[in-house]
């Protein structure tokens, strides 16, 4: 049983050194030694990510980048990107570290790891053994083994049904839209409601009141601190909510990025 994915983390920041004309960067390897909760986790209440109209992250896009010898050649959009290959999964090792986008890793989250997308990426990635499908964020860099095309979170796995065996072979499709956020929120959760967004997850209660107070003020949105705990630790989630039709939660996903919120996702 494979419950392992080495992970190249990129640490974002311009850099002095040039190559061919990109910026380098500099990795951290770890073991190959991840893995998931002790006991399963049931993600099946965590929706697929909402595809939306979103800035390129101020980190993880630079032209190429390095790693192990071999460079990759960062693509400039990901319209009509659309590939096969095998893919995995990382956890525990992972969860709160910092993404290659500068965003907290979250293994309940549906995001992922791709070595050349944009950052943000949003792709519908469909088990060719199962047939069940999920999109997921594309906000990280990785998986840098050969033959493997994309690294799912925990949640994503567990819904494709790749935790067991490790790996699946996978075949990943770019998700664009021209549409606002929000639009795109509204179509996919429009019989859902109410609905929350959780906007962040912390290691430490008062980071989590302290977000929690400044998209209340903002939002007018009370919202609720929800704890999760796992082996690595307690985690506090911070929830916005509740969101009682799609036009709120349009006009709440239009905001957030304004307010320094780039990853979230709508929980029931």
């Amino acid at each position: 049983m494979n419950w392992s994915t080495t992970k190249a983390s990129v640490l974002l920041c311009c850099c002095a050194l040039v190559l061919s004309g990109g910026c380098s960067i500099k990795t951290s390897e770890y073991p190959n030694d991840d893995y998931g909760p002790s006991a399963p986790v049931d993600v099946s209440h965590v929706p697929d990510a909402v595809p939306q109209n979103a800035p390129l992250s101020k980190y993880g896009n630079p032209s190429r980048y390095t790693v192990r010898g071999k460079t990759y050649q960062v693509l400039r959009d990901a319209q009509g990107y659309r590939g096969k290959g095998l893919a995995s999964w990382y956890g525990l090792k992972f969860h709160g570290k910092r993404t290659s986008s500068g965003e907290p890793y979250d293994m309940y989250a549906m995001t992922a790891a791709h070595k050349t997308l944009p950052l943000p990426s949003w792709v519908r990635v469909t088990n060719l053994d199962n047939g069940k499908s999920v999109v997921v964020k594309v906000n990280d860099r990785g998986p840098f083994h050969a033959g493997r095309i994309i690294d799912l979170s925990y949640a994503a796995a567990s819904k494709l049904g790749v935790l067991g065996k490790g790996t699946a072979p996978v075949e990943v499709v770019a998700i664009t839209t021209e549409k606002p956020s929000g639009k795109t929120a509204a179509l996919l959760y429009a019989s859902r409601f109410p609905a929350w967004v959780q906007v962040g997850a912390y290691s430490r209660q008062d980071s989590a009141r302290e977000l929690q107070k400044m998209l209340q003020d903002r939002s007018g949105i009370a919202g609720r601190i929800k704890p999760l705990e796992q082996m690595s630790g307690r985690i506090y989630r911070v929830w916005l909510g509740p969101v009682h039709d799609a036009e709120q939660l349009q006009r709440l996903s239009e905001k957030l990025p304004e307010w320094g919120i780039e990853s979230y996702h709508v929980v029931q």
